[in-house]
């Protein structure tokens, strides 16, 4: 065989791949319909709005997009921020990219900001549990990931004084995800305070994913967000990057739309980085892009979906597992069973048809546990009556 990156070798099998491997064997009971919780893929309709504009828009297939994006979505996108956070806008020109989704741009940062030229490993710091492109992306870019454990105890915030000296001294990116995959929790301003400052002494990146920062159940208090924690203590977005998407937010997962937004000294060197691996964004997707990120309407009445949902199958799920607890955000339900989780997982795909996610393949064994094991992911994506009909079998087992 010609020779390959070896790193690839470093390269786990993603979690939904692990959980077809763990079915392989079990036969689902057919007396029940399907109920599939197990992926954050979004099943609400796609605003008839979007999709009438990215057909308006078709046209533009004609044209080759420019990486850096039209200067009518650059600005559409600082105002939807300046909006959303209460925070000046950034400049259109230097703090703003759209990319394809955030999970490219996620994985792709990484492979910009690392520099493998030091006589020490690079560190890459994420949560753990965490969103695999992380550590894919830290392994691919050369460097040695570095877990924070999320624990029920902590609340499932990543402790950062917990992390060693000389862990922070290597450390060139951290990774954080608010409101958080799978727990739902948003990081307050005295986190970001504590991260901010390790950053500045540290001179690491911040990559802030904000991908669920749309979908919470009180109208009144949306989930701080990066750019706004950075503005409330008074500081610049300096070494931050903060990635927001679409899918969530508009029920487009199939459209691939996002931003990255901060530094304009880090914007720079990404945007030439994805000139080169060649990632532009059609013009259709753009202009349907523009539509989505201008109305606020559809994001309530998606927010308004979850929220029934959440506060209808939560209670029923809690008398059977006492930990059920309504998340900051975000639309998972991380549910500690105090049991394998594994077993779990095949208990209900076999005996009810349910398919969820064993919390272990969302973690690494790290400072001698797996955080994730005993935990059990649902997304409640499915409809009020299919979440229903789901919670109802489980109470029933």
């Amino acid at each position: 065989m010609s020779p390959m990156n070896q790193n690839l070798n470093l390269l786990q099998p993603y979690p939904f791949q692990r959980l077809r491997d763990l079915f392989e064997n079990v036969t689902p009971n057919t007396q029940y319909n399907p109920i599939n919780l197990s992926i954050g893929e979004p099943k609400h309709k796609t605003p008839s709005i979007i999709q009438a504009s990215l057909t308006d828009h078709i046209a533009g297939l004609s044209n080759y997009p420019t990486t850096i994006g039209t200067p009518a979505l650059r600005q559409t996108i600082v105002d939807w921020l300046s909006r959303r956070y209460n925070i000046p806008a950034l400049d259109p020109a230097t703090q703003v990219i759209p990319v394809n989704g955030s999970r490219e741009a996620l994985f792709a940062l990484a492979q910009a900001v690392i520099d493998t030229t030091s006589t020490e490993k690079p560190v890459v710091i994420s949560p753990n549990p965490f969103y695999q492109i992380y550590e894919g992306a830290a392994l691919l870019a050369g460097a040695e990931p570095y877990f924070i454990n999320t624990l029920p105890e902590s609340q499932h915030r990543m402790d950062f004084a917990s992390v060693p000296e000389s862990v922070l001294s290597r450390t060139q990116l951290v990774y954080v995800c608010s409101p958080g995959n799978p727990s739902g929790k948003v990081m307050s301003l005295a986190d970001w305070e504590a991260l901010f400052a390790l950053a500045d002494q540290y001179d690491f990146v911040i990559a802030a994913d904000e991908c669920y920062s749309e979908i919470y159940f009180d109208e009144t208090s949306p989930p701080l967000g990066a750019l706004q924690a950075a503005h409330q203590l008074g500081r610049d977005d300096r070494n931050l990057i903060v990635f927001s998407s679409l899918s969530k937010r508009s029920n487009v997962p199939g459209l691939r739309s996002g931003f990255v937004a901060g530094d304009a000294g880090i914007i720079a060197k990404f945007l030439l980085y994805r000139t080169y691996h060649g990632c532009a964004m059609n013009p259709a997707t753009q202009a349907a892009s523009i539509t989505a990120w201008q109305d606020e309407s559809h994001v309530v009445e998606n927010r308004s979906l979850y929220a029934e949902k959440f506060n209808t199958v939560a209670p029923m799920l809690k008398e059977v597992w006492p930990s059920v607890e309504m998340p900051d955000a975000a639309f998972y339900l991380w549910v500690q069973t105090g049991q394998d989780d594994q077993a779990v997982a095949i208990q209900l795909y076999r005996d009810l048809n349910i398919t969820v996610l064993p919390g272990s393949f969302l973690a690494r064994e790290a400072h001698g546990i797996n955080p994730g094991q005993g935990f059990i992911r649902m997304a409640l994506v499915a409809s009020l009556d299919e979440c229903v009909e789901a919670a109802q079998r489980i109470q029933q087992l």
